[in-house]
C-alpha cells in the first residue's frame, strides 16, 4: 500500500490518498517560520494501517524541504515525532526568548 500525499493548501491540510480514495488528513496553519499541526484524522475503513504515519512523515519532509519548522499541537504528530526524534526532533520549534512571564 502506498499513501499520495499532497498539501491541499487552500483546505490548510495535507491530504493522504490511498488507491486515489482520501484516506487521512493532517490539518495545518502555515506562517513564515512554521507549520502548526492542529488535527490528523483519518477515516473510516483506513484506520490501523499506518496511513496517518506515512502521512505524516510525508508532511514533515515537505516542511523541511521549505525550511520551516514544526510545532505539534496534534497529539498524533506530536507523539509521532517523539518516537522519531532522531529523523525528525531537529523540526519542532523552540521559542527564541529568554523572558520570563510575570517579571518587571
Amino acid at each position: 500500500m502506498q499513501v499520495e500525499m499532497t498539501d491541499a493548501t487552500e483546505q490548510h491540510r495535507y491530504e493522504g490518498r490511498v488507491d486515489g480514495e482520501l484516506a487521512a488528513v493532517a490539518e495545518y496553519l502555515k506562517t513564515a517560520e512554521l507549520v502548526v499541526f492542529s488535527h490528523t484524522e483519518v477515516f473510516p475503513g483506513h484506520e490501523g494501517r499506518g496511513i496517518a504515519s506515512d502521512l505524516v512523515r510525508q508532511a514533515l519532509e515537505d516542511v523541511r524541504r521549505q525550511q520551516l519548522q514544526v510545532l505539534p499541537l496534534c497529539p498524533f504528530v506530536g507523539a509521532w515525532i517523539a518516537r522519531h526524534r532522531a529523523d525528525y526532533g531537529d523540526l519542532v520549534y523552540r521559542s527564541r526568548t529568554t523572558a520570563t512571564p510575570g517579571r518587571d
